[in-house]
């Protein structure tokens, strides 16, 4: 046992460094692992060069002192190595939750400049019409009476497409925001749906597509804003209007399981590709569908309208999903079913 202090550095080095070495090539090979591996073999490095060090020191006589050291590294390590597992989960769920935010805000960040690209284009479009319409009246280069009140229905078409593009993107930017208040009351989906399809029987209709409800006689009551929930089915169904084709059938159903209340609106269009069902409630996301002005009278056509439907059920509490069934689409509602008791008082207010 060396007892000068160039003599004790050099022991301690001979006996250590190799530990280092072996902890850095596991923290090498672990680093790809779960970060509690890490932590604990990051705290067990210099613990164990530690009694590397000190046995080599010691020339391997085991006496009294060598004894004591052992028991103090033991415990050590019996504190250090739990709370570096502990550690190690809490910043593993810290690094998750990081990552999961600037995916979050880089998503953001993607949907706000397709928003800004897609109504920059739509914006454009009917407003360019309309000023080519305003000026041929203006100017009389239109003056038979016949050809001066379709250009005047079509400049009312055009500006009633702004005037719900508009109100799309307030809507959007109060849900984006968090401004979004909703006033909550009982509301039984059965009314509310028997609602949707009277306003969207005559677009269907138009379009030659049968539009028809299928509902259990018990109401379903679920704790909900009128307008919002109404706004999202009117937008789920202008989409499956928008999406199917002429002699086709939309079917809007609802029911009850266990303490969720449902509302689906399936429909024999062509389906969704399976590349957009991951993106389909992002907001200005269209997928690979054909940009079609003609598709106003059923919309605003911004593409906000999933987006809208999936931020309104959110506030709800509730959740929003789309999927391929054998005949087409499907979307499905799913809302907390409220209470029978607390549900009694059921009221409709405008």
């Amino acid at each position: 046992m060396p007892t000068d202090m160039h003599g004790l550095i050099g022991y301690a080095l001979i006996g250590s460094l190799p530990v280092v070495a072996v902890g850095a090539l596991l923290l090498r090979y672990t680093r790809n692992r779960a970060m509690t591996t890490s932590m604990a073999v990051l705290v067990l490095i210099p613990t164990l060069a530690t009694l590397s060090g000190v046995i080599t020191v010691s020339g391997l006589m085991f006496d009294e002192a060598f004894a004591r050291v052992v028991v103090v590294l033991a415990v050590v390590t019996a504190v250090t190595v739990p709370a570096a597992i502990l550690l190690g989960r809490a910043q593993a769920r810290a690094t998750v939750w990081e990552r999961e935010m600037r995916e979050q805000e880089r998503a953001a960040d993607r949907s706000r400049r397709e928003l800004v690209a897609w109504v920059s284009h739509d914006l454009r479009t009917p407003l360019a019409g309309i000023r080519a319409m305003a000026e041929a009246l203006s100017d009389g280069v239109v003056d038979e009476p016949a050809d001066v009140a379709r250009y005047a229905d079509q400049i009312v078409r055009e500006t009633n497409r702004l005037s719900t593009m508009v109100d799309d993107l307030f809507e959007m930017s109060k849900i984006n925001s968090g401004a979004l208040r909703l006033t909550l009351e009982p509301v039984d989906l059965r009314e509310l749906i028997d609602e949707v399809l009277a306003a969207n029987a005559p677009t269907a209709q138009r379009a030659h597509i049968t539009l028809a409800a299928r509902q259990p006689e018990d109401r379903i009551v679920v704790s909900g804003s009128d307008r919002a929930l109404g706004r999202v089915l009117t937008n789920l169904v202008a989409n499956a209007i928008a999406h199917t084709p002429p002699g086709g059938r939309i079917d809007i159903s609802a029911g009850t399981d266990d303490d969720q209340a449902w509302t689906r609106v399936d429909d024999t269009g062509p389906g969704i590709a399976e590349a957009d069902l991951p993106r389909i409630f992002e907001v200005a996301y269209r997928g690979t569908s054909a940009r079609s002005p003609g598709a106003a009278e059923l919309g605003s056509s911004s593409g906000m309208g999933l987006a809208i439907a999936a931020g309104l059920v959110a506030a709800h509490d509730g959740d929003i999903t789309a999927r391929n069934s054998d005949h087409g689409a499907q979307f499905e509602i799913r809302l907390p079913l409220l209470n029978s008791d607390t549900a009694a008082p059921l009221g409709r207010h405008p």
